[in-house]
């Protein structure tokens, strides 16, 4: 059993829709998201592998699943962060993403790194 606060890790995210690389008729929509995984424990932590689950409107979900993140696997020391930036694909003009990050902790423990629930939207469809 860890300390409390030994492996904290906090996971900001910005999202925005990709107009131009977009096609609505298609059914076709793009979004980028930044991604800012702060260290806020007490020891160095590396991001092994990721898992996101993502959910367009019609309630189709894709899984996926891989090694770091935009091909790394940083290692944060305590108050260090990494920031970066990726995108998906959905077929409706609104979504959801969430997830978790699978870390390596410095004393050899692993845990995992929640991302809460996000949404991805079109601009002028939510209010």
């Amino acid at each position: 059993m860890s300390e409390p606060g030994l492996n904290r890790i906090q996971v900001d995210v910005e999202t925005r829709y990709i107009e131009e690389q977009s096609n609505p008729e298609q059914n076709y929509f793009v979004f980028a998201y930044t991604i800012t995984i702060r260290n806020k424990g007490h020891q160095r932590a590396k991001l092994l592998t990721r898992h996101w689950i993502i959910t367009d409107s019609n309630q189709k979900v894709q899984e996926v699943r891989g090694d770091g993140v935009v091909g790394e696997q940083p290692e944060l020391n305590p108050g260090e962060q990494f920031v970066y930036t990726s995108g998906t694909m959905l077929e409706t003009s609104v979504g959801t993403m969430r997830g978790s990050y699978q870390m390596l902790a410095e004393d050899g423990s692993r845990f995992d790194a929640p991302i809460e629930e996000f949404v991805l939207s079109t601009p002028r469809v939510l209010h």
